[in-house]
């Protein structure tokens, strides 16, 4: 019944549904499935190295199929725990069809997954393995029985999968097949992928100030029910200057090109962030959209570094990496 009454207030209004579907297919957060393939491609380019386009856009399009399997299926998994009874966006409330979602669900994985298989066998097949493990790990967020997430493991989980795994399995994949003798490239994959990492998992840590009292009735233990939002906002400080450290680092000790240092035109979105926080951490209403905010900083960093590799050769910089 109570499902019911969401579906008829969403569908009374024509404007309340059409900004609840922008909410729910949430097309910004995509920038968080791109942006290791648009590392990879950037970094080759700055090393003067070959780029395989058609891999590329291969990658490009598996890794948008495999993040709408996993937001669609989380939607569906808290359904079941009940902690989204009250998220009017999600899709769940919004289409009422559950079978019809994890149909669309895990075609998108099938679609993902072969398409990931086609370029492993094109490449080199722990490009399958490494995007399997990135799978694996979505699943254990948030999947029964595991529900890591609801343990406040959501963070490293998220790192793990966008960072290492997901940079490693770009440069296998839009590389010459011979390019990587030694294996995967997790130096590579560290170097360049752990700040814009660190800046998605800012993202999903900010998803849940603004409904601490939901998941903690329902038994979601996140990071921001664990530390409460207060302690959490001033947590918010440090992952930015975190996400600025490791890639200010690479460039004084040469391990990048100078030029990197575009990446931090997302300093003010940062900046914005921890000052909304820090004022109203605590009230829901006030901080909802903080995610987009700080996905707003992850997806300027995350070009910012990109773009400052991709120039690198055109301002005659003749750029060689230390790995």
């Amino acid at each position: 019944m109570q499902n019911h009454n969401i579906r008829k207030s969403v569908k009374s209004s024509p404007e309340q549904q059409k900004r609840l579907w922008k909410n729910a297919i949430k097309w910004p957060l995509y920038s968080v499935a791109v942006m290791p393939v648009f590392l990879a491609a950037s970094w080759r380019h700055c090393l003067g190295q070959m780029i395989r386009w058609d891999q590329f856009f291969g990658f490009l399009l598996a890794a948008i199929l495999l993040l709408i399997w996993e937001n669609l299926t989380n939607d569906l998994f808290d359904a079941d725990t009940g902690v989204d009874q009250f998220k009017l966006h999600s899709i769940v409330a919004l289409l009422g069809k559950r079978q019809l979602i994890s149909r669309l669900a895990y075609i998108s994985l099938a679609t993902g997954l072969s398409t990931i298989l086609i370029l492993a066998i094109r490449s080199h097949f722990s490009v399958f393995l490494l995007v399997i493990g990135s799978c694996l790990l979505g699943y254990l967020y948030q999947g029964p029985p595991f529900r890591l997430g609801y343990q406040g493991l959501g963070e490293p989980l998220c790192w793990l999968a966008f960072g290492p795994l997901a940079t490693a399995a770009s440069l296998l994949a839009i590389s010459p097949i011979n390019d990587y003798p030694n294996g995967i490239p997790w130096g590579s994959a560290m170097l360049i992928g752990t700040g814009p990492a660190l800046a998605t998992t800012l993202v999903l840590f900010c998803s849940h100030f603004h409904q601490t009292a939901e998941d903690a009735a329902h038994g979601k233990k996140t990071s921001l029910v664990r530390l409460g939002t207060h302690r959490a906002a001033k947590l918010v400080p440090w992952f930015i200057g975190l996400v600025l450290i490791t890639e200010l680092v690479p460039i004084l000790n040469a391990s990048i090109p100078i030029t990197a240092i575009v990446g931090l035109i997302a300093l003010p979105w940062g900046i914005n962030l921890i000052k909304l926080l820090k004022k109203y951490h605590n009230y829901p209403e006030l901080i909802s959209q903080s995610k987009f905010l700080a996905l707003k900083f992850q997806t300027v960093n995350g070009l910012g570094l990109s773009i400052g590799f991709a120039i690198t050769p055109y301002l005659g910089i003749n750029f060689t990496s230390p790995i």
